[in-house]
């Protein structure tokens, strides 16, 4: 995945960075202490446990793969944050062979449940792995964002698969195991006991978008980035996103101020 920091990455995880950071924000005033302990499950090559390390939180990340903790490792070097970074090997099943169970103010669970088992045992195992108080920041694939761009694409039956199928995928050739609407999503997070801070719909027009045409238009960057802002917190367009977040708060956190107090401004 891309560094949050560079423009055209930015496109995809805008919204998303600026609602982690305003999250990190605020466990610092709550908690009196400058750097946190964050974990990211599913991590890969540290396309947000750099950036959270950048601004001088303690990060591990547990994937499965030794070729993403080896880019991590790498990645976190040229960064100067290497100190700050860790990589261990494993999954979100046996999440606590490698990771401690209670020992982390804000855990990032992105781009997992879409391939685990069970997802309902994913969220619980991230929620216990948090402080008494603390935040999860869950990201996941969203089923009409990939049923909107089947269609567009001129592909209308593996649209309507995807929208009969329990799992959202659209065929055989699915890359991605699993789609979750933002309903399935929060129910969840409260499943595993947390109070639901903020729902964002994430690429809601971006994957959309002619890449030529952001490209090579004046502003249409900007431009595109603020649509995506003004339109991630509406309800009426997660229905659509690629992409869905949700920031999951312990009851006593007071992590965020609702949807509605956050900006967007980072990819996935």
């Amino acid at each position: 995945m891309s560094d949050p920091m560079r423009p055209r990455a930015s496109l995809r995880t805008a919204v998303v960075w600026e609602v982690l950071q305003d999250a990190l924000d605020r466990r610092v005033k709550a908690t009196g202490r400058e750097s946190l302990d964050v974990l990211d499950t599913g991590g890969g090559s540290g396309n947000f446990a750099v950036p959270v390390a950048r601004l001088g939180h303690r990060v591990t990340v547990v994937d499965p793969s030794p070729n993403a903790l080896f880019a991590l490792e790498r990645r976190a070097a040229e960064a100067g944050v290497a100190d700050r970074v860790k990589g261990v090997q494993g999954d979100a099943h046996g999440l606590f062979d490698v990771a401690e169970r209670g020992g982390y103010d804000v855990v990032l669970c992105h781009g997992v449940l879409e391939y685990v088992d069970d997802p309902a045992e994913g969220v619980r195992n991230a929620v216990a792995a948090l402080r008494a108080e603390g935040v999860l920041s869950l990201l996941a694939a969203g089923l009409g964002g990939a049923v909107l761009a089947r269609a567009l694409a001129g592909h209308f039956k593996e649209a309507r698969q995807a929208l009969d199928d329990p799992n959202g995928r659209w065929g055989t050739g699915d890359p991605v195991p699993r789609r979750f609407t933002a309903e399935q999503l929060t129910g969840l997070v409260e499943a595993a006991g947390l109070r639901v801070g903020a729902v964002h719909g994430v690429r809601v027009f971006a994957d959309l978008v002619p890449g030529v045409l952001v490209d090579t238009e004046p502003g249409a960057l900007e431009a595109l980035l603020k649509l995506e802002e003004a339109a991630a917190e509406l309800p009426a367009f997660h229905s659509v996103a690629t992409q869905l977040h949700v920031l999951g708060e312990t009851g006593g956190s007071g992590a965020t101020g609702g949807a509605g107090d956050t900006d967007g401004a980072a990819e996935a």
